[in-house]
């Protein structure tokens, strides 16, 4: 069961946030985080981001995704709205750097991100939210609504105790760099994207 381990205020150029790490005890090195703005009114429905870590996008703000641009997007409208970001330790939907790394490869040589993780053994998509759900319920939120374009985050509320009162759209233009990732998330993921 995760727990509240600590927390800290960060300063940001979006505005203070109350940073809390989450965790099943104090030595995990990688504790999933919730990020608080100041701003947030508890009163109303809370806008969310279930931001699944990407150390290649956020980090440095590979072209491959859009994972960094839709994190600085999300903190941008916690600035003007209130909300919380929880980032999860989800690297790659949940296969971690290296074998992310290895899909990389596999991409170039044509494959798409489905196609690589596939060809390596692994799951299109190994992450799960439900420790997502339990970090909202033990900040007690009873209304969300979730800057999400993943139909399986909006699915995920269903059967929990917090209410999904709508959806904000996060889309992100797409480059030429990502492209072919985007189109594979509209096609083999139904993510809700213009493109």
């Amino acid at each position: 069961m995760l727990k509240n381990q600590v927390e800290t205020i960060l300063p940001t150029e979006w505005g203070n946030f109350r940073m809390i790490a989450y965790s099943e005890n104090e030595e995990d090195w990688m504790p999933h985080l919730a990020l608080i703005h100041e701003n947030t009114d508890f009163e109303k429905p809370v806008p969310i981001r279930l931001h699944s870590e990407c150390l290649t996008g956020d980090i440095f703000h590979s072209t491959k995704c859009e994972c960094g641009k839709q994190l600085h997007q999300s903190l941008a409208y916690f600035q003007e709205n209130g909300g919380i970001l929880l980032y999860l330790r989800q690297e790659g939907r949940n296969i971690g750097l290296i074998n992310k790394m290895k899909a990389y490869n596999l991409q170039k040589n044509g494959k798409n991100t489905v196609e690589a993780n596939l060809a390596l053994g692994l799951p299109a998509d190994g992450r799960n939210f439900e420790e997502a759900i339990q970090i909202l319920e033990d900040l007690q939120l009873k209304s969300i609504l979730l800057l999400t374009n993943n139909p399986e985050k909006l699915a995920a509320f269903e059967q929990s105790s917090i209410q999904l009162i709508g959806r904000i759209p996060i889309e992100i233009k797409a480059s030429v760099h990502n492209q072919n990732y985007l189109e594979t998330k509209k096609m083999f993921f139904n993510h809700i994207l213009e493109l």
